[in-house]
């Protein structure tokens, strides 16, 4: 939360007037972008029951055709939204249409092919890989990011999470969640009882791309 706040400072976001979020859900985030935000916010989540509660306007829709007008908002946000959504191309061209130009794309997307271990293997890195992608989720989103948005044509800039946490034991739940083998299921289940108890015995850390993509004002990137 720290470093998406300081983000959302970064651009402005006191200044945006019409902010849309995608993937909003069960509003983890939605309530922040209103509090800090100049305008309104639209809440979009292809799961309509999701959005039950929002603390944004509520529109059910998929991030791939968006049901807005073009250059109808000056902020979008999504945070583990992109992970779940292929192809990255489509998401980026319907985002261009309805940023105006000088508006900002936002988006924190992890990297678990990234995903730091010691000693190697105590995170079930390629566990999660398979069963992330077993799952319909490109589980490499993070590094793929910036260079799909620049062909797009927006301005580009990408910061990394810097903080490192010792491991927390929810993360074994969070994987059991997914699509796993059986022969999987015991890997989890067997590096789940040898996590030490002592923080920092262990490192485990899951890169977070932090992207600003702006759409500019003028010139050759500024095409309709």
């Amino acid at each position: 939360a720290p470093a998406r706040g300081r983000l959302l400072r970064q651009v402005a976001i006191a200044r945006r007037r019409s902010v849309l979020e995608l993937g909003a859900g069960h509003g983890a985030v939605t309530g922040e972008l209103v509090r800090r935000s100049g305008g309104h916010v639209v809440a979009l989540d292809p799961v309509w029951a999701a959005l039950r509660g929002s603390a944004g306007l509520p529109v059910g829709g998929d991030a791939r055709r968006l049901p807005f007008a073009s250059a109808s908002f000056d902020l979008v946000f999504c945070q583990l939204t992109l992970l779940w959504i292929r192809p990255l191309d489509a998401v980026a061209r319907e985002v261009w249409r309805v940023l105006a130009p000088g508006g900002v794309w936002i988006a924190l997307e992890p990297d678990y092919g990234g995903m730091i271990e010691h000693p190697p293997g105590c995170g079930g890195r390629e566990l999660w890989r398979a069963a992330l992608r077993r799952a319909g989720a490109e589980p490499s989103v993070g590094r793929q990011l910036p260079g799909v948005l620049a062909a797009e044509g927006f301005a580009v800039r990408v910061q990394l999470l810097e903080t490192i946490q010792p491991p927390d034991s929810a993360r074994w739940a969070l994987l059991r969640g997914l699509p796993l083998t059986a022969e999987e299921s015991e890997a989890v289940a067997r590096l789940e009882a040898e996590s030490p108890g002592v923080p920092w015995a262990q490192v485990v850390h899951l890169p977070f791309f932090l992207v600003a993509a702006t759409r500019p004002l003028t010139g050759p990137q500024a095409r309709l």
